[in-house]
């Protein structure tokens, strides 16, 4: 009878792919038989499923034997004779009992067993096969490689871990096959991750229709050296705020009057920016020297917008929080003391249980729990003070039933945390907003701000001296403030269809008095020169129609496009509109401004409203574009709060500057995954 042949599944590696090839045994030669003579049916063929096939293959010695043969140590074991087989109990014990030595040399490099035996009655690993529920995975090392970079960057992780021993234990227990990766391999990897993201994000910037605002964060590390984070804020075609990082430069020297103006230069070199830098804040302590350093290089390598009063911004988050470091050195005793209270209370579970028993009975209606404050993060301290105020009745009447307890404030020192934390409020109120994910505008912040100064004004003139004297102090601050940056926030604030100018005349009425008319005529006039600038702009840098069609339509016909919108054939003919309507009609701007407003509702869209009337005022929405992307800060939303100046870790410091630089980066862009792609002009390839 002719011996039945089996299905083999035999690993085949072909450029770093493994695949499970089919191939059928070769039958001993039969001698010739008449077709009566062969069985009518066929016994079915079957896989082998056993795990040794990983380890073994068979060969056919002479008719009727075959061997299984190790692939590691070549040596051959018996497995079938004639219709008898061996089974496969002894080809495991070779590879599981330590008997192969190239597994035993492979076990001393990597402390790990590529086969581990079914022990008591576990059920037996079975293997997967292709099928239409569990598809085949091919392997593929360059992938793996780059996964892991993408980990590595998305996840903050060390470079050293793929060379620590538990990592590359791991990964041979996952996947054999993969190759261990070094060091510098890894980080060439995240530095080839991070220039191929470069390029999309550098296509979606170059596709933008409107200007740039750049913010400069300032960190600093034990070394002494200087990190600048330099962000980017525009508004894209479909009318969405957006953020990137753009760089991260080493400076040597950070408290030198050139350090922030040579890390501008070399981000507008980078990025191709020149030309289309609006605004620029800043999160660090600048001296007047650094500033004109800074002033001459951006106003020459870009158009003089409103003279360039809107290229130089503070940061607000930095604003609050020295105004808000102010009022903590001013309460730093009261404040000790209940740290002091609230530590005794949380550090001890007995003491917590005793605190809240006594609320209980007291039925202190506040909702509030105490919590004990990080001194890095000004607003716990403040959310350490309000609460204790809430609950002041307690630490009062404590003592009664805890002994121990001698630490309560008296009523003056109750009395003085309740005026800090006075103090605290609208300063924690306002900069809350930034570490919303909706990214604040400088609308809000006009709000906000002349709110704090008018509140300040008032308190200067308390009776109580420490009142006075620490309002006196702050406002001296949000005065510095609101000189340099109260134009671009009045501008903005022109700019929404609900406030317009009446906003700004209202406001200023109530910080200036009599004196009021002469800053409301400031913005009046800043914000027409600023609308003539737009207007005298060149056609290819603020085209009228032609981006708004092209982002809509996609690709436009361009000889058709030619023909109506080139510069060569319609240019004098958009000077002559220019100059002709100047006379006959009131200018976008005006228009606006006289409309009516808006009614004030509580979720309006202010970027969405001049999506929508971007067709009503062409010129107009251009400018609103650029005037609505300027960032009032340039912290991070878990840095708004921060006391003291942000500071790369040490092992961070430990590598070249361009590796983090690439790490930083590539984080912030793989975030936002394939957006980059959907608002560009240009079609992105991946």
């Amino acid at each position: 009878m002719a011996e039945v042949t089996e299905m083999e599944t035999t690993p085949v590696e072909n450029n770093n792919e493994l695949a499970l090839v089919t191939s059928e045994a070769q039958p001993e030669a039969l001698p010739e038989m008449q077709p009566e003579a062969l069985p009518e049916t066929q016994p079915k063929r079957r896989k082998k499923k056993s795990m040794v096939w990983e380890y073994f293959t068979i060969e056919n010695v002479s008719p009727g034997c075959r061997r299984a043969c190790c692939k590691r140590c070549k040596q051959s074991f018996a497995y079938s004779t004639g219709s008898k087989v061996a089974g496969t109990s002894h080809l495991k014990r070779h590879i599981a009992k330590g008997t192969c030595p190239a597994i035993l040399r492979e076990q001393d490099n990597n402390h790990s067993s590529p086969y581990t035996p079914r022990v008591g009655g576990s059920e037996p690993r079975k293997r997967r096969y292709r099928s239409p529920s569990s598809p085949f995975i091919p392997f593929d090392q360059d992938r793996c490689r780059h996964e892991i970079a993408r980990m590595i960057i998305m996840h903050e992780y060390p470079l050293h871990m793929v060379e620590h021993p538990g990592f590359i234990a791991f990964v041979q227990n996952l996947q054999p096959r993969f190759d261990k990766v070094s060091f510098n391999t890894v980080q060439g990897d995240c530095v080839a991750t991070y220039l191929r993201e470069k390029q999309s994000v550098m296509k979606f910037i170059e596709g933008i229709p409107g200007r740039v605002c750049l913010t400069l964060d300032m960190w600093n590390s034990k070394q002494t050296l200087g990190y600048v984070f330099i962000t980017g804020h525009f508004i894209d075609f479909e009318w969405k705020l957006q953020r990137r990082v753009l760089n991260v430069i080493m400076e040597p020297y950070p408290d030198s009057d050139s350090a922030l103006s040579h890390a501008v230069a070399a981000c507008l070199s980078d990025w191709s920016l020149e030309g289309k830098l609006f605004s620029l804040t800043f999160n660090h302590p600048t001296s007047e020297a650094g500033l004109e350093n800074l002033r001459p290089l951006l106003c020459t390598k870009n158009p003089l917008i409103l003279n360039g009063q809107l290229l130089l911004g503070n940061c607000i988050a930095r604003t609050l929080s020295s105004m808000a470091k102010d009022v903590l050195g001013a309460g730093q005793e009261i404040i000790k003391k209940i740290r002091d209270s609230v530590k005794y209370m949380k550090t001890s579970e007995s003491h917590d249980e005793k605190f809240v028993q006594v609320k209980n009975q007291l039925q202190v209606p506040s909702e509030k729990s105490l919590i004990l404050d990080d001194q890095t993060q000004w607003n716990t301290t403040y959310q350490m003070l309000a609460a204790s105020t809430e609950l002041k009745e307690v630490f009062n009447c404590l003592d009664t039933s805890d002994p121990d307890y001698k630490l309560a404030p008296s009523m003056e020192d109750w009395k003085l945390a309740e005026t800090v934390c006075t103090f605290l409020k609208p300063l924690f109120d306002a900069a809350s907003i930034l570490t919303t994910p909706n990214n604040p505008t400088a609308i809000t912040f006009f709000h906000e701000a002349w709110k704090i100064h008018a509140d300040l004004g008032r308190s200067i003139t308390n009776e109580d001296p420490f009142i006075s004297s620490l309002a006196k102090s702050m406002q001296e601050q949000i005065d510095k403030y609101w000189r340099d940056c109260s134009l671009i926030l009045a501008i903005a604030v022109v700019m929404d269809p609900r406030f317009k100018m009446k906003l700004v005349e209202f406001s200023f009425t109530k910080i200036y008095g009599e004196d009021a008319p002469s800053y409301i005529k400031v913005v009046d006039d800043g914000i027409h020169e600023l609308f003539l600038e737009y207007v005298a702009l060149p056609l290819p840098l603020t085209p009228t129609y032609a981006d708004e069609g092209n982002a809509g339509n996609g690709k436009a016909d361009e000889s058709h496009q030619g023909n109506l919108l080139s510069d060569q054939g319609l240019s004098d003919f958009d000077v002559y509109i220019m100059e002709t309507s100047g006379q006959q009609m009131k200018s976008e701007l005006d228009q606006y401004l006289e409309e009516s407003l808006l009614p004030r509702v509580q979720e309006f869209d202010v970027l969405g409203w001049w999506k929508l009337n971007k067709m009503k005022y062409p010129t107009l929405s251009k400018m609103a574009r650029d005037i609505l992307s300027i960032p009032v800060s340039a912290a991070a939303p878990d840095s708004v709060f921060d006391n003291t100046i942000k500071q790369l870790d040490e092992y961070r410091s430990s590598l070249r500057p361009e590796t983090v630089e690439a790490l930083i980066c590539a984080k912030d862009w793989l975030h936002y995954g394939s957006e980059v792609s959907s608002n560009a002009l240009v079609k992105m390839e991946f």
